[in-house]
């Protein structure tokens, strides 16, 4: 007790205990205060006057209350049973219950009272209690309670950090399995379309491996295309160089006949040209229809290649098109990855968080330990006090046996008094009553008379000032006489007057 902040104070306002302890000796006020804020008080309206002035039942209800709230755990409560021991004792056990219940209250207050050092505690001041006396009862239990408030108020930082720490650990934990769930559908999805990229991958390669030689097959098309234009060309200026050739034989020919003449060597001379002439023609001609003929060859051939490199280009298309199809997978597939990666050091930083909050939690353990440890030392030294305690309380039971037996015997003698004391009471107040309403009647009796014999004094005073009034030129001693008695007369006449107010 003297380690709370409530309990620091000097000798000269403290009261010594008998253990060489001390507490503070409060007001009946803050008594009052203090019950009703920790809930021991034995009624809601619990005044510094009863405890000025206290009652029997008020110890034993607010340490009753105390032993329910504070010290015994639920269900440990007195059950009210006696046992065999006591049966055996009492011829009527019912008229004693009262007594038993108030006995076992005042032992299990005297042991708890002394394991705080207040060891003055008897069976009177549950009987028969003093305002000083429970007013040291009362001081020393609620020093206990702003003790026990203190300790609470310290370690409860300590709780809450330990609760939040279970809950931020769950969260992580759930936040852990949600994240290791969506890894795994994850990898499972990547599993389940692994074949599919291979495939693409095979299709992509195989498609690859086709453009390659469609290339080259469209490379050679083209330097075949190149070679049959060159032949085109080459016939056609061959055709324009024979028609040019034909047109100038024309010329020729008509000159000729221009300059014919009658004569037969002449004549069969000139047949005789013309004949090798139009031999040549002939032979022109014929290598005419032959290189037309060869003309039309090549433009089928350059046609038919025309329609095979259409065709070879639809292809290619398809094959770009499919390629396309193949880069957009590859780029889904890239993109999945860059995704599988960021989700990866997403996890390795979890990770390390966990790892964080792992050695906040062990060092956390370890300030645990370090208070449990602290904790089971004091309760270690708390217990071997107890035990001496106990020693000593059992020693003093043991010598306690006969006396608590007179105890008992006075007891039963205390309740019939009490009982009488009630009887006695009550017919005291029924005589106080009777009493009261006599007083009340002479109080009215009083009262009428004290109004009929107020005119008559009010007179009396009229008739002294009016006597004073004329002898005041010729003093006498009749005229003191008179004098003294005016003061006199309105004295009483006050008088009267407050006791009409009364």
């Amino acid at each position: 007790l003297g380690d709370s902040p409530a309990t620091v104070l000097s000798p000269a306002a403290s009261h010594p205990m008998a253990s060489g302890f001390h507490f503070p000796l409060l007001s009946p006020a803050k008594i009052a205060e203090e019950l009703v804020q920790f809930d021991v008080a034995p009624f809601a309206n619990l005044r510094a006057e009863h405890i000025a002035s206290p009652q029997p039942d008020l110890l034993p209800g607010v340490l009753g209350r105390f032993f329910d709230y504070f010290v015994d755990a639920p269900g440990d409560g007195e059950g009210g049973q006696l046992g065999f021991s006591e049966l055996e004792v009492l011829d009527n056990p019912e008229h004693h219950a009262e007594a038993i219940r108030l006995l076992r209250l005042y032992n299990k207050s005297q042991i708890f009272l002394e394991s705080i050092h207040y060891k003055d505690l008897t069976l009177a001041d549950f009987t028969h209690p003093t305002p000083r006396r429970v007013v040291e009862v009362l001081s020393a239990l609620i020093n206990f309670l702003l003790y026990r408030h203190d300790k609470t108020e310290l370690l409860q930082s300590i709780v809450s950090e330990s609760s939040d720490y279970h809950e931020r650990d769950l969260e992580l934990k759930a936040r852990i399995a949600q994240i290791q769930k969506e890894i795994a559908d994850h990898e499972l999805a990547e599993q389940m379309e692994e074949p599919m990229a291979q495939q693409l991958e095979a299709d992509v390669n195989a498609l690859q491996q086709k453009v390659q030689v469609y290339n080259k097959q469209h490379l050679a098309l083209r330097a075949k295309a190149a070679a049959i234009s060159d032949t085109k060309e080459e016939i056609h200026r061959k055709i324009t160089q024979a028609d040019f050739e034909l047109t100038k034989h024309a010329q020729e020919n008509s000159k000729l006949r221009s300059k014919l003449v009658k004569s037969p060597e002449k004549v069969q001379r000139a047949l005789e040209e013309k004949k090798s002439a139009r031999a040549k023609l002939k032979e022109s001609e014929k290598i005419a229809t032959q290189n037309a003929q060869e003309k039309t060859t090549t433009m089928e051939i350059r046609n038919k290649a025309l329609e095979k490199l259409v065709k070879q280009h639809s292809k290619i298309q398809d094959v770009h098109e499919q390629l396309a199809a193949a880069k957009t997978v590859e780029k889904e597939v890239k993109t999945r990855k860059a995704k599988l990666n960021d989700e990866s050091v997403s996890v390795m930083s979890f990770e390390a968080q966990i790892v964080e909050w792992k050695g906040k939690v062990h060092e956390m353990e370890e300030r645990l330990k370090v208070k449990v440890k602290e904790r089971n030392q004091i309760i270690a030294n708390e217990n071997q006090k107890l035990g001496a305690l106990s020693s000593e309380t059992e020693v003093k039971l043991q010598c306690l046996e006969p006396r608590e037996k007179k105890v008992e015997a006075m007891i039963a003698k205390a309740s019939k008094l009490c009982s009488e004391a009630a009887s006695a009471r009550t017919s005291a107040t029924a005589q106080q009553q009777k009493i009261h309403a006599k007083f009340n009647n002479i109080v009215k009796a009083f009262n009428t008379y004290m109004d009929s014999v107020d005119p008559f004094l009010e007179r009396i005073e009229e008739v002294g000032r009016q006597l004073a009034g004329e002898r005041a030129s010729a003093p006498d001693p009749s005229a003191a006489v008179a004098t003294k008695a005016t003061p006199r007369s309105s004295a009483t006449s006050k008088k009267s007057r407050a006791r009409r107010r009364t």
